[in-house]
């Protein structure tokens, strides 16, 4: 069994997409282990995406971050990495495939309501940065 972290973002969450999106990722086999809702702030949002301060979205992205709650879940199941990036579909919500979470709740390359570790290295830190390890429910 594999761990990594999604984040509902405020756009699913304020469109009242967090529950739907919840379901449809215990539909695709992950167990929830942990989960919260807070309010990002900047320094927060700012370290949480610090691998990409030089791109030019990093101002946007921070912003569009701390603009309204997230909802951080440590998800859990076989190959957790991989297929949370198949299930939340592409990155531009207009480009991803019918049926996945970016499709139906995303409407834009930066409100595509859900993020998703890229990696299990990723996945631990990311999941370190929400969650200590008290917090995460043990499959055992």
């Amino acid at each position: 069994m594999q761990q990594t972290l999604a984040i509902i973002k405020p756009d699913s969450f304020a469109a009242g997409n967090a529950g739907n999106i919840l379901a449809h990722l215990e539909k695709e086999g992950f167990k929830i282990r942990g989960l919260r809702v807070l309010h990002l702030s900047e320094a927060q949002a700012g370290a949480f995406y610090a691998v990409h301060k030089e791109r030019p979205f990093y101002g946007d992205l921070v912003k569009f971050m701390t603009g309204g709650p997230v909802v951080p879940v440590a998800l859990e199941r076989e190959d957790a990495v991989t297929h949370l990036r198949q299930v939340m579909g592409a990155t531009d919500s207009k480009k991803a495939d019918a049926g996945t979470i970016r499709n139906l709740y995303g409407t834009d390359i930066e409100q595509n309501a859900i993020h998703g570790s890229d990696s299990p290295e990723n996945a631990a830190i990311e999941l370190g940065f929400f969650f200590s390890k008290a917090d995460l429910i043990s499959a055992h």
